[in-house]
C-alpha cells in the first residue's frame, strides 16, 4: 500500500448510481452522455456506506475549468485535499473484483479517514487508482 498527497481540493459533478454494485456501470454511462468522453478530464468514481449499510456509488467527471460542469445537472462533489492511502489496479475491465479487493484491503488500514470515502480515479480502461483519505 502506497501514500500520495493531493495538493488542492478536486471538485467533480457526479451521477448517481441506482444500485452498487449493478447500476455502477449504468452510473458511468449516463455520466459519459453529459460529459462526453475526453482525455483531458478526470473521471472518478466515489463510494461509501449509507445509514442502511448499502454502499452508495457515485460515476464522476472532474472540471476542465472551474466550473465547467455547473450547468450540466449533476451532483457536485469535492474531493479533499491531503493525504491518501492508495492501490494501483491494472486491467480491472478484466477482474473487476480488483477494484473491490483493493478497497477491502485499504478499509483494514487504522490510518484511513473514519468520515472519509473511497475514490476510484481511472488513468485509462485498464488502469485505475483506488484511494481512501487518512486522518
Amino acid at each position: 500500500m502506497n501514500i500520495t498527497t493531493l495538493p488542492g481540493d478536486i471538485r467533480i459533478g457526479m451521477v448517481r448510481a441506482t444500485s452498487f454494485p449493478a447500476g455502477v456501470m449504468a452510473a458511468h454511462q449516463q455520466l459519459h452522455s453529459i460529459v462526453p468522453f475526453s482525455r483531458e478530464r478526470a473521471y472518478y468514481g466515489i463510494s461509501y456506506p449509507g445509514r442502511d449499510g448499502q454502499i452508495m456509488y457515485w460515476a464522476a467527471a472532474g472540471e476542465l475549468q472551474p466550473g465547467d460542469l455547473d450547468d450540466k445537472g449533476l451532483e457536485p462533489f469535492t474531493i479533499r485535499k491531503g493525504e491518501y492511502l492508495y492501490i494501483d489496479v491494472s486491467n480491472y475491465m478484466q477482474d473487476t473484483s480488483a477494484i473491490g479487493n483493493a478497497f477491502q484491503t485499504i478499509l483494514k488500514d487504522s490510518r484511513i479517514a473514519h468520515d472519509g470515502y473511497c475514490v476510484e480515479q481511472y488513468y485509462s480502461e485498464k488502469e485505475c487508482r483506488c484511494m481512501v483519505p487518512m486522518q
